[in-house]
């Protein structure tokens, strides 16, 4: 018998890692020399593929879970739990055994892969095991409106209907209310349902007693004298993560502040602000220029501390922070849009920020921003 070359075993260990390096909003090229498969494999991966057998038949390969990943209750199994399952699994461990590796109960173990085994060929594979768990549970609800209430049920509370119900008849649809194709039911003609505040949310306003960019002073405007900065957020993921910027307008020296578990308050901007900025020359703390994110509510405390003015500019006006904004852009290719930004810890915003400061700049006439910014630091400025 002639037996064929032997093809490449199962890579569910580096798929799994390739799958988180990309949910951390790692690119498709470096996640997968990180892992060390080919480029092609990881498009394949993220897109999935489909092969036609000699038969003619057309088989579907899922791609792999690359979207978001949305926050839920530990109770419920995690892709990297199910990738976990699949690779003890295809060990030859039992049910039980396997409950015992992962701490979950042998019944969730059996259930798991029960459910979610790829319906098309049979097997437990974990990342359609999790997309399948995904859909199964953004299921919709029903209701109450597909049930016939009328006055027969007025003496019967469990039958009687709120606003809210009234509401979702409207303008939820799915939930077996109106159909789109009957006449607009409100006297307004609305059909999209007017977003209201919640009593404790967060009211929109402005920051008090604000010192405009208009007044900061002109020697700041041509970058002639050093010691004037510019600051901002790089905002992650659903705005659950930041990272604060510090550019001097000179130099273009950038510094990055790291915000504990991601918080941008303005309790905790304030308190990286400070920290990092005591750390420079007083005669390079001549002003800091932010824009009017309530981050910023507690800048009376920062302008007290580092005995330095903070600027605000005029609303929509990015350009007037033009130094922050070009290096925001450059600091994009280390901290994609969409990502989460609390995987980097401060170790890794400094080694970042280092290399950002040692890169040569044209408009610096190709000297480096970090060289620039230690000449200021020894030579007093006239």
């Amino acid at each position: 018998m002639v037996r064929g070359r032997p093809g490449v075993g199962p890579q569910t260990e580096k798929r799994g890692q390739w799958a988180r390096l990309i949910a951390r909003g790692v690119s498709n090229a470096e996640a997968c020399r990180i892992v060390g498969i080919n480029v092609r494999t990881g498009k394949r991966w993220r897109h999935g593929r489909k092969r036609t057998t000699p038969d003619g038949r057309t088989l579907h390969y899922a791609p792999v879970i690359t979207s978001r990943k949305v926050d839920i209750s530990e109770r419920y199994l995690s892709e990297d739990e199910r990738v976990t399952i699949a690779d003890l699994r295809r060990q030859g461990l039992s049910m039980r055994a396997i409950a015992t590796r992962t701490g979950r109960s042998p019944s969730t173990i059996s259930r798991e892969l029960r459910r979610n085994r790829d319906p098309e060929r049979g097997q437990y594979r974990p990342f359609v095991a999790q997309k399948l768990a995904v859909d199964r549970r953004a299921r919709p609800g029903r209701g109450k409106i597909v049930n016939e209430l009328t006055a027969a049920f007025r003496g019967d509370p469990a039958r009687q209907l709120v606003h809210e119900t009234i509401y979702q008849a409207v303008y939820r649809p799915e939930l077996g209310g109106l159909h789109r194709e009957l006449p607009k039911a409100l006297r307004t003609g609305r059909r999209r349902r007017r977003p209201r505040a919640r009593a404790d949310a967060r009211r929109a306003g402005r920051l008090v007693d604000m010192t405009m960019i208009d007044q900061r002073p002109a020697e700041a405007d041509d970058r002639a004298t050093p010691g004037h900065w510019e600051g901002d957020l790089i905002i992650g993921e659903l705005s659950r993560s930041a990272i604060g910027t510090l550019v001097e307008r000179s130099s273009r020296f950038t510094i990055l502040l790291h915000l504990p578990a991601g918080r941008h308050t303005a309790e905790a901007v304030r308190d990286a602000v400070v920290e990092a900025m005591s750390g420079v020359p007083a005669h390079l703390r001549r002003s800091l220029t932010w824009d009017q994110g309530k981050e910023m509510a507690m800048h009376a405390d920062i302008a007290e501390a580092l005995d330095m003015p903070v600027f605000f500019c005029e609303k929509a006006s990015p350009w007037q922070r033009p130094s922050n904004e070009n290096t925001n852009g450059l600091l994009r290719d280390y901290f994609p849009k969409g990502s989460d930004l609390r995987v980097h810890p401060a170790e890794r915003l400094g080694e970042v920020a280092a290399e950002v400061n040692n890169r040569p700049r044209k408009t610096l006439g190709w000297v480096t921003p970090v060289g620039l910014f230690e000449r200021y630091t020894r030579e007093p400025i006239g």
